[in-house]
């Protein structure tokens, strides 16, 4: 398979990976978002950096869907944003996610979150993820993995943000399985 390459300004790419629904085989949501985290890192051209934590969220917007398995995985590599996208909606496909209606609860969600500092409003993937630094299922990980991170649109670290999510529910979980 012939990989396009795309030289971001970095070569970090951060991954928000979720899953609140267990696999048709039986699996966790923990289980599927560590399986996926091995499925990316079979993705030709990149190397999984990092991996943070996995924490327990409540779905935002709330609903009553069962709670999140959350967590954001680090790579390393470059990589055309639409390629990935295309894999990561693959993977997804592969875990059992039919795309129904938007927040729907699935066996797992993979989002871009950054590509380094790439900033593009179209075509898809947008980036960043528009929605990332509202929701604390993306900023703890994301802390946990590289902290000095900087959003490429207004420049401000994770600590900018994070007072705007304090009332949202989630927690590191004791276990993943």
């Amino acid at each position: 398979m012939t990989m396009p390459q795309y030289a971001a300004p970095a070569d970090d790419i951060t991954i928000a990976v979720g899953a609140n629904l267990p696999r048709e085989s039986g699996e966790t949501a923990a289980m599927t978002c560590r399986w996926a985290v091995r499925q990316l890192a079979r993705l030709p051209g990149l190397r999984v950096a990092a991996v943070s934590r996995w924490y327990e969220s409540a779905p935002v917007p709330p609903s009553g869907q069962p709670p999140y398995v959350n967590g954001v995985v680090r790579l390393s590599g470059r990589v055309d944003p639409a390629w990935l996208l295309a894999r990561l909606h693959a993977i997804e496909a592969e875990a059992g996610r039919r795309r129904t209606v938007r927040n729907a609860a699935r066996p797992l969600d993979l989002d871009i979150i950054t590509m380094g500092n790439l900033v593009r409003a179209a075509p898809d993937p947008v980036l960043p993820h528009p929605r990332a630094t509202a929701r604390a299922f993306v900023l703890l990980p994301l802390r946990d993995v590289m902290p000095e991170w900087r959003d490429p649109v207004s420049g401000q670290g994770l600590d900018a943000f994070l007072p705007g999510v304090a009332g949202q529910e989630i927690a590191p979980m004791a276990d993943a399985d």
